[in-house]
């Protein structure tokens, strides 16, 4: 979809739209970053009047109730639908799976079931530090140093002993039970206990957690540090896997400094720094990033880079519309893809794609993927939580992310008939939109906890709107 004189007046309109006075952040940047937007009280830089941006508004959707059909008759997918094509698309592709020591499967999700290898515990074992006994009190106490974790099976136990006992030791045979050393006390060499001693105690029975041949964790599941402790005790050195998916990056544009100052035209490329570790977080193997230009040349080289990838996907940002110098279109067609969304009806971000490279692309191990982002930062931050975050979770075998809403403070301002995605904080009652959420800025994303979705029309105070969580915000890849 080709974003029309209407699209960008309307969605500069409804940057500076009334809003909600945000909570008190924590930092002078994120008080800078949530300054309540025009119409409400603020000790930020004046906002633009309130009669201004109503004016402005109105007269943009003016524009856009007058406009034909900005795509010549292509109509975008809907925001929701978008999300679920993409799940399908990853959930669809080939799976790979390898097999790696522990350490090196964190974030990945098990491609096989975790059975035990053996009983949980193996051996009958103590749950304290205290006095392995056999029968009723009071018991006589053996001499020596007692039985510690680690150490040769200890001698059995006749009916009315009693000797030193440590946490994780194996109990010996005849024990009835495990009494804590401050539940004790002794005279001589006598053992008396402080309070009822029932039969079994304290003591850890073999089998108590799991059987050999139990299944621990079903394929699929996400390994977590807790997975990898549990595998560990259950005897895996090893786990196989679906490794993460790869992904390789293309910033496209003649006009992007990658250092100084921006300047005579040319800006600084925000998303080439930002690109990667984000998709780090979500569960991605970032295998390079490299920067084509505008020009017929960065043409051609867009498309030998589309083509010869080993990566799983390739992300592109910019030139997905149908400007002069926008080649994404033009490169898929050659490299004969299926497109699977070519734009999305969501704000800002709606020029995004998603394709399907087949058999023009080579082995079955190339690329599978691309999504194209729109150049602009917090558009290109739209294309990620509506296209590649389902994507990455699908190809990586994980679940869905739980959905989730929360009440809006002070009304939203809504795109006639797109959704909207809007920068928020998140406080204990309330997701509070901020300011700078134009689609060329990155100041209220950089301040935000998540995004929140919008429908056509906006939303008043005290609606629930489902939420995006931001990848650092929702524990990163564990999540």
């Amino acid at each position: 979809m080709i974003p029309t004189d209407a699209d960008h007046a309307l969605d500069e309109a409804l940057t500076g739209a009334a809003g909600p006075t945000p909570a008190g952040p924590t930092s002078d940047s994120a008080r800078a970053a949530v300054t309540p937007v025009a119409g409400t009280a603020s000790g930020g830089p004046a906002p633009r009047p309130a009669a201004t941006t109503e004016q402005a508004v109105e007269e943009a959707l003016a524009l856009v109730s007058r406009r034909p059909d900005s795509s010549g008759g292509h109509r975008a997918t809907g925001w929701s639908p978008a999300r679920e094509t993409a799940t399908r698309a990853g959930a669809r592709a080939p799976a790979r799976t390898h097999r790696a020591v522990l350490a090196d499967t964190l974030g990945e999700v098990l491609a096989e079931p975790l059975d035990a290898l053996t009983d949980l515990p193996s051996f009958d074992s103590s749950a304290m530090d205290g006095w392995a006994v056999a029968g009723p009190g009071p018991w006589t106490v053996r001499a020596g140093d007692g039985v510690l974790a680690g150490h040769e099976p200890p001698e059995p136990l006749a009916d009315g002993e009693a000797v030193r006992i440590a946490t994780g030791a194996r109990v010996p045979v005849g024990t009835t039970a495990v009494i804590r050393s401050e539940h004790s006390r002794t005279a001589g060499t006598q053992l008396h206990a402080d309070r009822p001693v029932p039969t079994g105690q304290d003591i850890r029975p073999r089998g108590q957690e799991c059987r050999s041949g139990d299944l621990l964790l079903p394929s699929g599941s996400l390994v977590t540090p807790a997975v990898l402790g549990l595998a560990a005790a259950a005897g895996y050195d090893e786990l196989t896997t679906r490794p993460r998916p790869r992904v390789e990056i293309l910033v496209l544009g003649d006009e992007l400094l990658s250092g100084g100052r921006p300047h005579d035209g040319l800006i600084r490329d925000a998303l080439g720094p930002m690109l990667g570790p984000w998709l780090t977080r979500l569960g991605a193997e970032v295998t390079g990033i490299r920067r084509l230009g505008d020009d017929p040349a960065g043409a051609d080289a867009l498309l030998e880079a589309v083509t010869t990838s080993t990566a799983d996907l390739v992300i592109t940002t910019g030139g997905t519309a149908a400007g002069p110098v926008d080649h994404v279109h033009p490169v898929l067609r050659a490299a004969g893809a299926e497109l699977l969304v070519d734009g999305v009806s969501v704000r800002p971000g709606h020029p995004m794609l998603l394709a399907r490279l087949g058999a023009a692309t080579g082995s079955g191990e190339g690329v599978r993927h691309l999504v194209g982002l729109p150049g602009n930062p917090l558009a290109a931050v739209s294309g990620l939580l509506t296209l590649v975050d389902p994507l990455v979770r699908a190809l990586a075998g994980r679940r869905r992310r739980p959905r989730y809403t929360a009440a809006v403070q002070g009304d939203v301002p809504g795109h006639p008939y797109d959704t909207r995605l809007v920068p928020v904080l998140l406080t204990d009652e309330h997701a509070v939109p901020l300011r700078y959420h134009g689609p060329a800025m990155l100041r209220g994303v950089a301040a935000a906890d998540a995004l929140a979705v919008v429908p056509p029309q906006g939303a008043p105070s005290g609606k629930e709107l489902e939420i995006l969580d931001l990848p650092w915000a929702a524990g990163g890849c564990f999540t």
